[in-house]
């Protein structure tokens, strides 16, 4: 392993037992080293992400082998690197995609899941863009199999995930339709290009999905909420539509009409990103570096930023996560 002058000891975030925001205190922890195949990161910023919450409320504990520190996603220098193709990674800026440890001064991350951040990204936008990238890019085009001119329905469409959607739906020629919890919100997300915007506490979203498509439907659903929405959400999809869960915000369990997708030829389907394994990650990555990475790099693909804290302030940057009022991404800020 080859490292430069690395200190023994960090500050992190990693609460000792679950609750709100304001278990997230700063407190000291040994620097982890890198195994076969990792790099470590001397961290500039690190992303805060729906499962951070969870995992801070004592519902989404990490896998095995992940530290218990959260944080999914970081970006910042590689310090540090175990084996001989990781060593070239040493002195790179990168972000990654990591299973825990981004609230941290240091976080290890497998080589295979770090991109290199290119001269048209902060650090601050590159820690925004792992968690949700990879998410977007899996459900969306992977599993939904959306291709140009398709119409999508998306639930949440200011958060990390709807907004980075809306991002590339305009490079892919996807027409892009969200839902939003008030106009403000969906006169933002008109703005970052989505097609429609439905304010699903005043509006039918399945009425005005319809609207929206000449009463076609869309060929695919990207659905956060679960629950009740189920149901309701197979109404708005075309004829072979595919429905795809990445969460359960309203619940995990629904009542489903068999006929109807048997009848409509409908495909559900779901995923979720952080237990998959290291090799499926690296898959991923090196398909985004292929295929994406191209527009990052020529500054047509930027995260929208809400706000930033500082690492000492993660409880406030988890209160305004908690609270609903962002559009975009939260991140924290490290070091100097």
């Amino acid at each position: 392993m080859t490292v430069i002058d690395l200190p023994k000891m960090m500050i992190a975030i990693d609460p000792e037992t679950p609750g709100g925001p304001e278990v997230l205190k700063p407190v000291e922890r040994p620097v982890p080293s890198p195994g076969e195949g990792e790099v470590l990161i001397k961290v500039a910023a690190a992303g805060v992400n729906r499962p951070d919450v969870l995992q801070r409320q004592g519902g989404y504990p990490p896998p095995p082998g992940a530290p218990s520190i959260p944080g999914l996603e970081v970006a910042g220098q590689v310090v540090a690197a175990s084996g001989l193709a990781e060593e070239a990674l040493i002195g790179q800026p990168v972000c990654a995609l990591i299973p825990g440890g981004g609230y941290a001064e240091y976080a290890v991350a497998p080589a295979g899941s770090c991109l290199i951040v290119p001269e048209a990204l902060t650090l601050v936008e590159a820690a925004a863009m792992p968690e949700t990238l990879f998410t977007v890019w899996v459900n969306l085009f992977e599993r939904a199999f959306v291709g140009d001119g398709d119409a999508v329905l998306l639930h949440g469409g200011t958060s990390g995930i709807g907004t980075m959607a809306i991002s590339l739906s305009r490079l892919f020629g996807l027409r892009m339709i969200v839902t939003c919890g008030s106009d403000e919100k969906c006169a933002r997300a008109l703005e970052l290009g989505a097609e429609h915007a439905i304010n699903y506490k005043t509006q039918d979203f399945v009425a005005e999905t319809k609207q929206a498509t000449g009463g076609k439907g869309v060929q695919a659903v990207i659905d956060m909420v679960g629950g009740d929405y189920l149901s309701r959400n197979l109404e708005c999809l075309a004829e072979e539509g595919r429905h795809v869960s990445i969460a359960v915000q309203r619940g995990a369990t629904a009542e489903i009409p068999i006929f109807d997708i048997m009848r409509r030829r409908l495909t559900l389907t779901g995923s979720t990103l952080r237990p998959r394994s290291r090799e499926f990650k690296q898959l991923v990555a090196d398909e985004l570096d292929r295929m994406v990475w191209p527009h990052v790099r020529a500054g047509r693909l930027k995260p929208v930023i809400d706000s930033t804290f500082p690492l000492a302030e993660a409880a406030q940057a988890h209160a305004r996560m908690d609270a609903g009022d962002h559009v975009g991404k939260i991140v924290l800020t490290v070091g100097g």
